[in-house]
């Protein structure tokens, strides 16, 4: 094996693993969740989705365009800058999380309003946005260290740090809902804690100070911040897609089909995190490969991490994609889903999954577009993705087509992303992978 390949392995394969756990945390939440206070419950937690899918966009604002930085200064060897880039990130994503933690906990129904939560679902899914919120501080925090750990060379403590924060969601979770009977309050609460003790274990990274990251006061530097914004605008606003969309598609599955068909969106919500564990996993391990390769201008590398990031993540997410369709009637069962709610998701399983793999192919050209500062580039492909294509698909399919056209219209508008973003690679490297820049 060589000096790539071993790179590929210490970096993407951690992550990949980290990332099936976050599927499990996220699905077993659900299946405790379905089955033990019921379908209905998992409609409520997907109406408090949006707000927390923001959060994540905000923090990942600061973080990605942080690490994007941090990365193309690892690869030059400048350790001051790059702890520059660092502390900068993480402070601006600490003060994020505060801010969202204090909306959530004193604006919990009004913010469910604006989100599209009927009275049906009010109690629940109070319920469990305010308890989330509880926890967001040290999950916001949590969140950006990981990247940045992963970047100062330790993925297996990140892999470490989320194998024990799932397990302990999974103890949490059953504990709560099942002998302590607290219902979807309950769920928020094992989520939160599952996720503090996660933070408190990728910390263990800054105390054995073998990487050049540390966390410590840097002076505030205007152009820098300008700099992480305008490098993490890219993917901030690819994770406003996922809000955007569940707010529409909520929307109009309750006007189209009913408010049944919000509980079964929220099965394909919880099933498709598995199909995304792969390819996130993938250009989340790979995405500091692509910056050190980026600032050592070793184009040979950057194609190299290019390539395998689009086969790992076309070939996982194919096999997982083929896997959750054939078995999508005991993926009900897990959940809980009897009767009209059993029938509807085996029926929209199948048009939904296949957009996995399109998306999977689309993420990891993303991440390499705003790893290497094609920052125009990222930002039209995700503007298109996540503001234009999903909310011009999803609105009009069902006026074209009919209601159940609704379920394929995320495959439909991922492949108009692909169209895009291959045009936009292809033009940005016309002249090269590397181009001159002042990270």
């Amino acid at each position: 094996m060589n000096s790539r390949s071993r790179k590929l392995v210490k970096y993407v394969v951690p992550t990949i693993l980290s990332s099936l756990s976050i599927f499990l945390f996220s699905i077993i939440d659900g299946i405790f969740v379905g089955r033990g206070v019921g379908t209905d419950a998992l409609g409520a937690v997907n109406l408090a989705f949006p707000f927390i899918m923001i959060f994540n966009a905000l923090v990942m604002l600061f973080t990605i365009g942080g690490l994007t930085i941090t990365a193309i200064r690892y690869g030059r060897n400048d350790e001051k800058g790059a702890n520059q880039a660092f502390m900068h990130s993480i402070v601006m994503a600490g003060l994020i999380s505060a801010v969202f933690a204090l909306a959530g906990l004193f604006l919990t129904r009004p913010l469910l309003r604006l989100m599209g939560a009927s009275e049906y679902f009010m109690d629940q899914a109070s319920d469990y946005l305010f308890w989330y919120a509880v926890f967001m501080l040290p999950c916001g925090l949590y969140y950006g260290l990981n990247g940045f750990v992963r970047t100062d060379g330790d993925p297996v403590l990140v892999s470490a740090s989320v194998i024990i924060s799932s397990g302990l969601n999974i103890v949490l979770d059953w504990l709560f809902i099942f002998p302590l009977k607290m219902g979807l309050k309950g769920a928020a609460i094992a989520t939160g804690l599952a996720q503090l003790g996660g933070f408190f274990v990728v910390l263990v990274h800054f105390f054995k100070k073998k990487g050049i990251l540390r966390l410590r006061p840097q002076p505030f530097d205007k152009r820098l911040m300008k700099l992480i914004l305008l490098r993490g605008l890219p993917e901030c606003i690819a994770q406003f897609g996922v809000p955007l969309t569940t707010i529409i598609m909520n929307t109009l599955l309750t006007s189209y089909i009913g408010e049944t068909a919000v509980n079964v969106y929220s099965i394909l919500a919880y099933t498709a995190s598995f199909a995304v564990s792969i390819f996130m996993g993938t250009a989340e391990g790979i995405q500091p490969l692509f910056g050190i390769s980026y600032g050592a201008k070793d184009e040979e590398d950057l194609r190299f991490y290019l390539r395998a990031g689009l086969w790992i993540s076309f070939v996982g997410s194919t096999l997982i994609t083929l896997a959750v369709i054939l078995l999508r009637a005991p993926i009900c069962t897990l959940f809980g889903a009897e009767g009209v709610t059993r029938q509807m998701t085996i029926e929209a399983m199948p048009l939904y999954a296949w957009g996995f793999i399109i998306e999977s192919v689309n993420v990891i050209i993303s991440g390499y577009l705003y790893s290497t500062t094609r920052t125009r580039q990222a930002l039209i492909a995700n503007v298109l993705r996540s503001l234009v294509f999903n909310s011009l698909v999803t609105i009009l399919m069902p006026k074209l087509f009919g209601p159940q056209s609704l379920w394929l219209t995320f495959g439909v508008y991922e492949i108009l992303v692909l169209i895009v973003s291959v045009i936009l690679l292809k033009r940005a490297d016309k002249n090269g992978a590397i181009q001159g820049d002042n990270e």
